[in-house]
Parts: C-alpha cells; sequence; structure tokens
C-alpha cells in the first residue's frame, strides 16, 4: 500500500456514522455519579457522531461481568462495547479472563499498541495494562483500564479512528452489507 491507500483506509472509517455502543464500567468502588470515565467515553462516542445504547455500573466479580456482557450482546443496537476498569493485575481485575473466553478474534494489535501508547504517557508502568480487544460475531470488544487518560487514549487514539471501518469489515458479507 502507498502512502496515499493508507491515509484513504484511516479517513474512510469516520463515513459511518450513528454506531451503537454499549459502555460498561467495572469498578468495586465507583458509583454512577462518580464514573468520570465512563462518562468520558460516552461523550467521546457522542462527539463522534455515535449513541450510547446502554451503560451499566458492574462490580469486578467474572459472574457479573460476563453477564453485563451477556446482555449488552444480546442488544440488536449494541455494535460495540467498551469496558473500562479491572484490566490491571490485581486479584479483582478480571474482565480480561472473561472477555478472552467470548472472543471469536482477538484484534492483538489493539492491545500491542494501546500498550505502546501508553508507554509514551506512563513510561514502564504501561506493561501492567492488559488492554484487550476484539469480535464476538458482528460486535467489536475493547477493555481499556479505568483511569480517564488511559480512557482517553484509547477512544481518541485506537477505538474511534477505527470503528467505522471494523463495522464496515464485520458487515461487509452480509446481503446489502456495508461494504
Amino acid at each position: 500500500m502507498n502512502e496515499s491507500s493508507y491515509r484513504d483506509h484511516e479517513n474512510h472509517s469516520s463515513e459511518i456514522q450513528g454506531i451503537g455502543f454499549a459502555v460498561i464500567t467495572l469498578s468495586d468502588t465507583r458509583t454512577p455519579a462518580d464514573d468520570k470515565s465512563g462518562k468520558l467515553i460516552q461523550q467521546m462516542i457522542h462527539d463522534a457522531g455515535h449513541q450510547t445504547v446502554c451503560y451499566e455500573l458492574v462490580p469486578d466479580d467474572p459472574e457479573r461481568i460476563a453477564a453485563a456482557l451477556e446482555e449488552a450482546l444480546l442488544d440488536a443496537n449494541v455494535e460495540v462495547i467498551v469496558t473500562n476498569g479491572s484490566t490491571g493485575i490485581s486479584q479483582r481485575d478480571t474482565v480480561i479472563e472473561v472477555v478472552s473466553q467470548l472472543l471469536e478474534k482477538e484484534l492483538k494489535g489493539f492491545g500491542e499498541l494501546f500498550r505502546l501508547l501508553s508507554h509514551e504517557e506512563i513510561g514502564a508502568a504501561a506493561m501492567l495494562s492488559r488492554a484487550v480487544g476484539g469480535t464476538i460475531g458482528r460486535r467489536a470488544l475493547f477493555s481499556l483500564p479505568g483511569s480517564s487518560n488511559a480512557v482517553r487514549l484509547g477512544m481518541s487514539q485506537l477505538i474511534l479512528p477505527q470503528i467505522g471501518h471494523i463495522i464496515q469489515e464485520l458487515n461487509k458479507d452480509l446481503p446489502g452489507g456495508l461494504g
């Protein structure tokens, strides 16, 4: 691919608007009132021309995380699920174990790029993040750390610039599909 093709590939992801997102904050301590990262994700989704179909705050409990993800997957209006929190290495950080069982195709580059970009901001501590992304059927799922800076980085530099293209790729073989 030449430079122009790369640019075209990046730019056409903003062509699709109105993508439906589920936002799930994973925390034992936050409340809807003080969930800054969950609010930031929703604002960024809105600002990019998409919509938050559902929002939920779930404790760091594998069964409750799995139930929240499964509920979001049952909603026909949800095309993308973004979780925040529970991606670290403490005993209570279990979202990656739950998500890994659900993903059909992992987007390894998402986690790799997230940690690379995080390293530029926070140094070697970036290796403690287990951020992951992938697909489940025709849906995309991304698990971000819970800090507002991590959410801003993941959404602005990785998820939102490519989400249109990702959804297009997941639906291009449908009759009347997007691709």
